[in-house]
């Protein structure tokens, strides 16, 4: 299989449908989501180790004061996961690649920082 010209990274919440649109389907949660069957999630992978650790989420419990503290936090944290390398190179592979993920805020949430973070990544090499 050829690898894309192009590849796109987006993001969607687990609790909406899945559309051929979004390429590869990855879960980015440690914890599974609640009410979702694993035929509705429609996954491709789950990716546990792509979350932020469990240190740094209690810490965080989504509040949004806290966001940008927790950015910086996930993203040093990102730097030495070996998830990134791993969904570096599904990007490159599959070309458009969405991060599943299943916080109710979809302005305020770890999903995003992730994106960013491999859309960086990706940018540089």
């Amino acid at each position: 299989m050829e690898a894309p010209e192009e590849w796109h990274v987006q993001i969607k919440r687990v609790y909406e449908a899945s559309e051929p649109s979004d390429g590869f389907r990855v879960l980015v949660d440690r914890l599974w989501p609640r009410g979702v069957s694993h035929e509705r999630a429609a996954l491709d992978l789950w990716l546990k180790n792509a979350a932020p650790s469990p240190t740094l989420r209690t810490w965080w419990n989504h509040d949004p004061a806290r966001f940008d503290e927790f950015a910086n936090s996930y993203r040093q944290e990102l730097s030495t996961n070996p998830a990134v390398d791993q969904l570096i190179e599904i990007i490159k592979r599959e070309g458009t690649v969405t991060l599943v993920y299943a916080a109710h805020d979809t302005e305020v949430n770890h999903a995003l920082v992730l994106r960013d973070y491999l859309t960086a990544a990706i940018s540089n090499t």
